[in-house]
């Protein structure tokens, strides 16, 4: 008996359908590219990726393994990158590019599990100019990480015995330690020490060892004679400074998504997404892989967004072993130094790491900033842009500038800000942060664990001094986060939250952060600050609980749970403490106690 038609012609749809998928799909192994070689794959590799982006493929698998990059046939672009590098650390700014996607679209990089090892000193994955890219499925590492890590196996009078990680590699000359790898040695030491009992991180002093006379009496493990006396166990991991290549690089890309993707180490800088709109980060793991024994997965931030617009989500990440903050979401400051007319300002990038890229597009709306207020007075819209130099930029408005505009003011883009959620990460050993934040636009920061944070778990500044890093919030929301015991190494105040924009004068008429909403969280904390907050209106401290926790010794000269400088419109209420807390107590400087009020919470002494 013969089948219908429309048995027929489903079938039909069903192979064309198909046909039309394998299509546009293409495998690394179609040009003869395997894993588990261990050859150098990088120039065979971007031959594929050129030719899937000119032939509009939509997906681009690797089978499951192993695949080497080396620099050697790799693309190297001279590319400006934010917050990295000064001119005398790195003048030629060239990165070398395991992977580079440029104009791509509509393009999803499937790993299936695969691991890219990286040689020597690269930055992985360059996306430039990409629109709906997709990155999924891969584990990123490298074969020498430029992180030397060690463990103090014995102290004594006469000198530290050393336990060097097996993937350090090292040379004794002259009764002196050098690190080394594969095509460069470290010169610029930067260290930060791991106590294995506590899990804490803290800045520590290389010079010790560096100038020590060193012996070495297996392979792996070396004596110094120094007078120093660390702990026994404790791991002390020491890098090099210069932030010459960076982890993955997104540039003025549009809808970016990494989805189940591993982190594994990255040298310089971490992901560093620049003047992108809509980049999303979905389980994301930023820690070393357990295989390879390391602790630390990155030299620098993990996560790095500036001048980004649209929406920043970062849901369901891990953020483990950083030599600084997990993420940092900002955008950036340009100081004027020149009036040429009516309609023109000449603006100059000011910190040393951060110049030369395009920070201004026609048609941008950009804020006016009295830098030492940090007010955002007026408004304009850009013309033109031109480009003077590295450092400079002519900027042409629609309109005349403010006559009120002074010597060190600032230009700050908010056309590229975004709106962020950062939701049910996991943050633990880093020494500095958990997150930076600084966004006009709304941000909110939810069901997140924030675990021995050697600083802030949560920092918001505004900042036209220092890395003149922008953003003045209008809009934050903080809740149902659980921190446990951070801020012992720094940050202001030593306070588990700080808000501290770099204004010189706290002035309650002339806040600079608005609304802020600090909600429903749980503080597990050993010390005294928990809320340091300066010349910011509209701030909420609700329904949070206080839990005092004992294991590390409270150590902060500030004794106040709260400080409150140049603040209106505070609102504590509802809280709940539970142990013997310390402080219980408000701190308040530059504002009036009608400022503040308390409702429905433990009495607490207004100082």
């Amino acid at each position: 008996m013969p089948l219908p038609y429309h048995f027929y012609a489903a079938l039909f749809c069903a192979l064309l359908l198909l046909h039309r998928s394998h299509a546009q799909t293409v495998s690394v192994t179609d040009a003869g590219i395997h894993p588990d070689t261990y050859e150098n794959v990088t120039a065979r590799i971007q031959q594929v990726i050129d030719e899937a982006i000119r032939t509009g493929k939509t997906t681009l698998t690797f089978p499951k393994g192993r695949y080497d990059f080396w620099p050697d046939g790799a693309i190297r672009e001279k590319y400006f990158i934010s917050n990295t590098s000064t001119e005398k650390e790195d003048s030629l700014k060239i990165r070398t590019v395991g992977m580079l996607f440029r104009n791509a679209r509509n393009l999803t990089i499937d790993g299936n599990g695969a691991l890219f090892v990286f040689h020597g000193k690269m930055t992985t994955i360059v996306l430039e100019h990409c629109e709906n890219v997709k990155l999924q499925n891969i584990h990123v590492d490298f074969e020498r990480p430029t992180m030397s890590e060690m463990r103090y196996a014995k102290v004594s009078e006469g000198g530290v015995e050393l336990a060097i990680q097996r993937d350090a590699r090292y040379a004794i000359r002259d009764g002196r330690l050098e690190w080394f790898g594969e095509g460069w040695k470290t010169t610029h030491f930067h260290a930060v020490e791991f106590d294995t009992t506590l899990k804490t991180m803290r800045y520590s002093n290389w010079k010790p060892y560096a100038n020590a006379q060193a012996t070495e009496i297996a392979p792996g493990r070396v004596h110094f004679k120094a007078a120093a006396t660390p702990k026994p166990g404790n791991i002390l991991t020491v890098r090099d400074i210069i932030r010459d290549q960076v982890g993955m690089h997104i540039r003025e890309c549009k809808n970016v998504t990494l989805e189940d993707v591993g982190m594994h180490y990255m040298h310089g800088l971490g992901i560093v997404s620049q003047y992108s709109e809509n980049v999303t980060m979905r389980r994301v793991t930023c820690a070393p892989r357990p295989e390879t024994g390391r602790i630390i997965a990155s030299s620098a931030d993990f996560m790095h967004f500036s001048g980004c617009r649209g929406k920043v989500t970062v849901e369901d990440c891990r953020f483990s072993g950083a030599h600084d903050d997990p993420i940092n979401v900002h955008g950036t400051n340009l100081r004027v130094v020149g009036r040429p007319d009516a309609t023109s300002l000449k603006v100059r990038f000011m910190h040393g790491q951060s110049y030369g890229f395009s920070a201004f597009f026609p048609k941008d709306t950009v804020a006016f900033v009295h830098s030492a207020s940090m007010e955002r007075f007026a408004n304009g819209v850009v013309k033109t842009v031109d480009r003077l130099n590295d450092r400079e930029i002519l900027l042409t408005f629609e309109k005349p500038v403010p006559t009120t505009l002074e010597d060190h003011d600032c230009v700050e883009n908010i056309t590229w800000t975004p709106e962020v959620l950062i939701r049910g990460n996991y943050f633990t050993r880093t020494n500095t942060r958990g997150v930076l934040l600084t966004t006009p636009r709304k941000a909110v920061i939810e069901n997140n664990t924030f675990f021995r944070t050697g600083m802030s778990a949560v920092l918001i500044e505004a900042d036209a001094e220092g890395w003149y890093e922008s953003g003045p919030v209008r809009d934050v929301t903080i809740r149902n986060n659980e921190f446990i015991d951070c801020a012992y190494q720094g940050g202001p105040g030593n306070a588990v939250i700080a808000i501290n924009p770099s204004n010189k004068v706290a002035d309650v008429k002339k806040p600079v952060h608005f609304n802020i909403r600090i909600e429903g969280n749980t503080f597990n904390t050993f010390d005294y600050p928990v809320l340091f907050a300066k010349s910011t209106r509209g701030l909420v401290f609700g329904n949070n609980r206080i839990v005092r926790t004992t294991e590390l010794a409270p150590q902060s000269g500030n004794h106040n749970m709260f400080w409150f400088n140049g603040c209106s419109e505070v609102e504590v209420s509802g809280l709940k403490l539970e142990g013997e807390v310390l402080g219980k107590n408000i701190k308040l400087e530059n504002m009036p106690k009608s400022n503040i009020k308390v409702t429905g919470s433990p009495k607490l002494t207004i100082e």
